[in-house]
């Protein structure tokens, strides 16, 4: 697969936003733009739906679109002086606890310095693109996608540092799991499994050298439209031709 996306101009990715994260991981490696063809809920990042696609892609072929690029964030798991697992994503790196319902202890280095310790059931570690999916869910920020920060935010924090952190530009962050954590501890990029941690064993993030690159036909400030399209107050889901069961109730007695 990855040969043929060597070879390309552009990739098509027909699905919802996570057949657009995967495809914007593969394609990064080879600076090759992503067009997203939205078949799934929400598709924040797709650019097309099944009910404009045809003509939109008469506008790609014209010529008539830009390129937009995003930070994508490069994620590598130790343990002593053994790399375990190292990967990209494009919306987060993730923390966490395994299926136990006990949270998990964390010590934070942001460029080599100690900065806290989260007593939390994860920590989010997450690129502008990914403030608005699983962080903006647990009360981060909305960062626009052109920025090159890391955004670090807890989940569930208990009696800990429960606010969102914006890193700098370029700064680097290392997640130590803490040697008195006695529950498992996974890491996940994107949403994916990428492996398991025990005490001691340290996680560092920072800026990929590679960037997404997105297909937008849309005007080039589209994005507080796009989310504000997808925050406001949706139409009931409820048919008014079906009553609900309360009005059933009421009418039987």
């Amino acid at each position: 697969m990855r040969a043929h996306v060597a070879e390309s101009d552009l990739i098509i990715a027909i699905g919802g936003d996570g057949s657009m994260l995967r495809a914007a991981r593969v394609c990064s490696e080879y600076d090759v733009p992503v067009f997203g063809i939205n078949v799934g809920y929400l598709g924040f990042l797709t650019e097309a739906s099944l009910n404009d696609w045809d003509a939109l892609l008469n506008d790609l072929l014209d010529g008539r679109y830009w390129i937009e690029e995003r930070m994508m964030i490069h994620a590598q798991a130790w343990r002593g002086e053994s790399l375990l697992a190292q990967g990209d994503a494009l919306n987060d790196v993730v923390i966490s606890r395994g299926a136990v319902a006990k949270s998990i202890l964390l010590d934070a280095f942001i460029d080599g310095d100690w900065t806290t310790q989260y007593n939390a059931d994860g920590l989010i570690i997450a690129t502008a693109t990914g403030s608005t999916a699983y962080a903006l869910a647990v009360g981060g920020p909305i960062l626009p996608p052109t920025l090159k920060n890391i955004l670090v935010v807890p989940v569930a924090p208990h009696l800990t540092l429960d606010r969102p952190i914006v890193l700098a530009e370029g700064a680097t962050i290392e997640v130590i799991v803490a040697e008195r954590t006695s529950t498992d501890v996974t890491l996940t990029l994107d949403g994916e499994s990428l492996c398991s941690l025990v005490p001691n064993d340290s996680v560092i993030v920072c800026a990929s050298e590679h960037v997404s690159r997105f297909v937008r036909l849309r005007e080039r400030n589209y994005f507080y439209r796009s989310l504000l399209d997808r925050m406001e107050p949706r139409l009931s889901p409820r048919p008014e031709s079906v009553p609900s069961r309360r009005s059933v109730l009421e009418r039987k007695t």
